[in-house]
């Protein structure tokens, strides 16, 4: 079950990478915080797959320059 679980996590993970890449590589943070789990989100961020950036405005969640 936990092998299921992590599948599962990852392709979540995958699914929000792929919704970044199709909007232009960034979308506010507000707008992914319904759709995706934070510790989704935190996850790409520890893994520095994306990075936030402040607008002073919002936040943006964006893929990170070397992914």
């Amino acid at each position: 079950m936990a092998k299921e679980a992590n599948n599962d996590f990852e392709r979540r993970a995958n699914h929000l990478l792929r919704s970044l890449q199709l909007c232009g590589g960034c979308v506010p943070l507000h707008r992914l915080q319904f759709q995706f789990s934070d510790s989704v989100i935190q996850t790409l961020l520890d893994k520095e797959l994306v990075q936030v950036q402040n607008t002073g405005r919002g936040f943006l969640l964006e893929i990170a320059e070397d992914f």
